[in-house]
């Protein structure tokens, strides 16, 4: 067996050694001249940023992304200055770009998913964000991408699919839309019935009612739909539904209620009803729905002094100055004048000010220089109700 030569081991020790420590310097180098390009470049534009210097910053990102391509959080950046700033097709590119990237984690792969459909609300293409969104159904996002699918669906008036997403979100527990379905359904009633489909109509007006049974909206179609069917009776049950359970929407809608019940031969049951709510919920509706059954102009009814005392307002003084000029005189008296003096005073002092042109600070007082921003001669001479 042949003797090993150590000399060969002396030899080789110091030469991995040189290797070795030539290797780590030039990898040191690589590094510390990355690091020195890429962070400058992306201080330099959060620097930019905090001095609301976006254009500029926008550059300096780019120089970022030129530098370490590889960084995810650069790209996002980058993207979200892009829509921002409006730059719309920048910002999909941006982030199409993130997405073909295979390398990228999960998280980062839905985050740039969320993104890219923003992008395309943003622009909107609406058919490509509804795609984008739906593919974010199981990922952290998906509540988020629920909503904005509910917006679309509604600003396109596709109620069904409004109805559906609405149903989901309340179900994972984002909270109650039992409102809105309700709000869903009238509006596809309200379709059906332009089709002619009156089945459909009134299947959609009961969900409605299941939906949201305190909501005014499917009490009034119901009404209002039943009498155009010649079934008086019936909206008359729909109107007594909403009184009882809606009593201020009924205040506002008692003019309607009024023809139903003429249309229905019950005149002086809906005058002793609206009197008697008008006893506990006072308004000037009411007041104008009541008056004529009982054989008298609004202006010229008893109640109307007591109203402008409760509740001033420019209606109530409207309904007075409604009147022909022989009746307006000979109603008028010292009780009524203060009545209608406070009811102006009231609703026009909000309007009695000064506001600044610069900044909208309002004020009763006329300022040289404004208090809230400073600007000088930004008060108009005329105070709100003059302009």
């Amino acid at each position: 067996m042949p003797e090993f030569d150590w000399t060969w081991l002396l030899l080789g020790l110091p030469l991995t050694f040189a290797l070795g420590w030539l290797a780590s310097r030039i990898d040191l180098r690589q590094w510390q001249r990355t690091d020195r390009q890429a962070p400058r470049a992306y201080f330099k534009g959060l620097n930019l940023l905090l001095a609301e210097q976006p254009d500029k910053a926008i550059d300096a990102f780019i120089e970022a992304v030129q530098a370490d391509p590889d960084t995810s959080e650069l790209h996002f950046t980058l993207g979200n200055l892009f829509r921002r700033r409006g730059e719309f097709e920048r910002a999909v590119r941006v982030h199409e770009h993130l997405l073909q990237r295979a390398d990228l984690a999960e998280a980062d792969r839905q985050r740039a998913q969320h993104a890219l459909a923003q992008d395309y609300m943003k622009a909107g293409l609406f058919d490509r964000a509804e795609e984008a969104f739906r593919a974010l159904e199981g990922s952290p996002f998906e509540t988020e991408s629920r909503l904005a699918l509910l917006g679309l669906h509604e600003r396109s008036r596709d109620w069904r699919a409004a109805a559906d997403i609405a149903q989901l979100l309340e179900k994972s527990g984002t909270g109650s839309f039992a409102q809105r379905i309700s709000h869903y359904q009238c509006e596809l009633a309200l379709q059906a019935d332009e089709r002619g489909e009156h089945d459909g109509a009134a299947a959609a007006l009961e969900r409605a009612l299941e939906t949201a049974p305190q909501s005014a909206r499917p009490w009034v179609l119901q009404a209002q739909r039943q009498l155009r069917l010649g079934q008086a009776a019936a909206a008359l049950d729909a109107w007594t539904e909403l009184r009882q359970r809606n009593p201020e929407a009924f205040a506002r809608l008692a003019a309607d209620y009024v023809a139903c019940a003429q249309a229905a031969g019950q005149t002086e049951a809906a005058r002793q009803t609206l009197a008697a709510l008008y006893e506990r919920h006072p308004s000037l509706d009411l007041l104008r729905a009541l008056a004529p059954l009982e054989g008298q102009l609004p202006g010229l009814s008893p109640r109307l002094l007591t109203l402008l005392r409760q509740e001033p307002s420019l209606g109530a003084v409207m309904t007075l100055l409604d009147l022909p000029f022989d009746d307006a005189r000979a109603a008028w008296n010292e009780p009524l004048r203060e009545a209608v003096r406070n009811a102006l005073v009231d609703t026009a002092r909000p309007l009695q000010r000064y506001r600044c042109a610069a900044c909208g600070f309002e004020s009763q007082r006329h300022f040289w220089q404004c208090p809230g921003c400073l600007s000088w001669d930004s008060f108009p001479n005329r105070r709100l109700d003059e302009s």
